[in-house]
């Protein structure tokens, strides 16, 4: 807490903006942004690299906050503030930091398979600052980014050789662990006898995120047999082409993601069940749906054969 309340006596309006923009860095949607463009637009290896390392430390992370459930900075000191506006994106327990594992995570993986050195120093840049934002904010302590910034990158190191190496024949085994460990994890949070005094918001918000992991996980396995099967979507196309189809894809699944929020869950009856269905539909749209038009997007901007130039 001592560093913490150093920061807080340096904070000031310019440089709270700052660190509240850097911090959506460590935040789903940027995320989902950034294994969308490798699985689109580079390499659907790399893509699942940057996956598998982000529900990996997801899981870890979220499993680690309900075992030592440790209480936010501001609970531990009520004399703490924080700056607000990153109160309602601080969800959950405390310990580890959740938008460190996923920053230093997504953007120590692009850093360990690009070879461009102004690429792989932004990288590191950014999974520098958002673990340092989240204590400049006032919403997680130095152990708790820590942590999950060693987490992060370990899996960051031991995940490549499995998802890149060997032709690819590692991925389903990748997979059938994170299956086991996605349905592992959520018969701890809906079956594990919590003691008396957890504190049930945070124990929903590891709720939520067991069927959330569950759901995309059973979209990932269906998006690869699929594609492994009968798609296999290209990712190559001119740079305009990649930037339509990658622009135009985010806002699909956005759209997927908000349109079916509520009619699911009034299907559901505000069971996190409809979330699971929810994020399994999302994934299945990212990863099937939209990749049916891929074979177009590659041929535009291509030159036409000789044959049609001849005509």
């Amino acid at each position: 807490m001592d560093f913490l309340r150093l920061l807080e006596q340096i904070r000031v309006p310019g440089l709270n903006e700052c660190m509240l923009l850097i911090t959506h860095l460590g935040e789903e949607t940027a995320f989902l942004a950034v294994a969308l463009l490798f699985y689109w637009c580079v390499n659907k290896r790399e893509g699942y690299y940057i996956l598998g390392v982000g529900f990996f430390g997801t899981i870890a992370n979220q499993f680690l906050k309900l075992v030592f459930r440790v209480p936010r900075p501001w609970v531990l000191d009520p004399q703490f503030t924080i700056v607000e506006q990153a109160r309602e994106a601080a969800a959950g327990y405390s310990f580890p930091s959740g938008h460190t594992q996923s920053a230093v995570g997504v953007f120590g993986a692009i850093a360990r398979s690009t070879k461009i050195a102004w690429l792989r120093a932004v990288c590191v840049a950014v999974a520098v600052l958002v673990p340092f934002s989240r204590m400049y904010l006032g919403v997680h302590t130095p152990a708790d980014v820590g942590v999950a910034a060693v987490m992060a990158v370990a899996l960051v190191f031991l995940l490549r050789p499995v998802v890149m190496g060997g032709d690819g024949k590692y991925i389903p085994w990748m997979f059938g662990v994170m299956l086991l460990f996605a349905t592992a994890f959520l018969c701890y949070v809906e079956f594990f006898p919590f003691p008396a005094d957890v504190d049930m918001e945070n124990l929903q918000s590891g709720v939520k995120n067991a069927y959330t992991l569950l759901g995309a996980l059973l979209g990932m396995l269906a998006a690869y047999a699929v594609d492994e099967k009968w798609l296999h979507f290209p990712t190559k196309a001119v740079w305009w082409a990649q930037m339509l189809k990658l622009t135009l894809g985010i806002a699909l699944v956005l759209a997927v993601q908000n349109g079916l929020r509520a009619p699911l869950d009034a299907l559901f009856a505000g069971h996190m069940a409809a979330r699971a269905l929810r994020y399994f539909l999302i994934v299945i749209v990212a990863g099937i749906i939209w990749p049916m038009t891929f074979r177009w997007f590659a041929a535009l901007g291509s030159r036409p054969s000789t044959q049609e130039e001849a005509t």
